[in-house]
């Protein structure tokens, strides 16, 4: 199949990658729309797995005020090089991210980082739910794995879908960043602050 350039240009604008990897990508899937973006995700995964031992030391602190003045954000965003920090995707993302933060309200921005305690509770109100509705033993943990998953999906920053996209999550939108940049990205810490709270 011929890829015409106003494919590439559909797969650029849909995904934000670089003209040269729409247009490979467009020809590894036979012009199927659908099958480049997957390879592209994909592609920004590997990437982002072969850079994520790198040190991110330099980077930016990006606030964000929600209207009203009532609720906060703020974060920190590491990167490899002070010349990434300066990049319009990488403060928009730092942007995207902390006004996530302000909408969501997540416990942690991994699982690895959500407390052990609270998983075990977790865990234990949704096995009592199974049990109390009659479910048989056996089911009851695959019901756990699938409801403790669901909540890791809620509560950590990475794993929750964008405000602005539910299609992408936030680990997408970050590993788009990575392959897109070059350089490995992190979300460090964050705090967020609201009035009366």
């Amino acid at each position: 199949m011929k890829i015409t350039a106003q494919m590439v240009k559909e797969l650029r604008d849909k995904t934000n990658s670089g003209m040269m990897d729409c247009k490979k990508a467009l020809g590894e899937t036979e012009g199927n729309m659908e099958k480049a973006v997957d390879f592209l995700r994909q592609k920004g995964l590997a990437v982002a797995a072969k850079r994520a031992d790198r040190a991110t030391s330099e980077g930016i602190i990006q606030t964000y005020i929600h209207a009203g003045g009532k609720l906060g954000v703020m974060l920190e965003v590491g990167c490899e090089t002070d010349f990434v920090a300066k990049t319009d995707s990488f403060i928009e993302f730092a942007n995207n991210v902390a006004m996530q933060l302000a909408a969501t309200n997540p416990i942690s921005i991994k699982r690895e980082d959500v407390p052990e305690e609270m998983i075990n509770r977790e865990k234990e109100i949704y096995k009592k739910q199974a049990l109390d509705s009659g479910k048989p033993e056996n089911i009851v943990e695959k019901i756990v794995e699938g409801k403790i998953n669901k909540f890791f999906s809620e509560v950590c920053l990475m794993e929750q879908k964008f405000v602005k996209d539910p299609d992408k999550s936030i680990q997408d939108l970050l590993n788009e960043l990575i392959a897109s940049l070059g350089e490995n990205i992190s979300v460090k810490r964050f705090a967020r602050f609201q009035v009366g709270a």
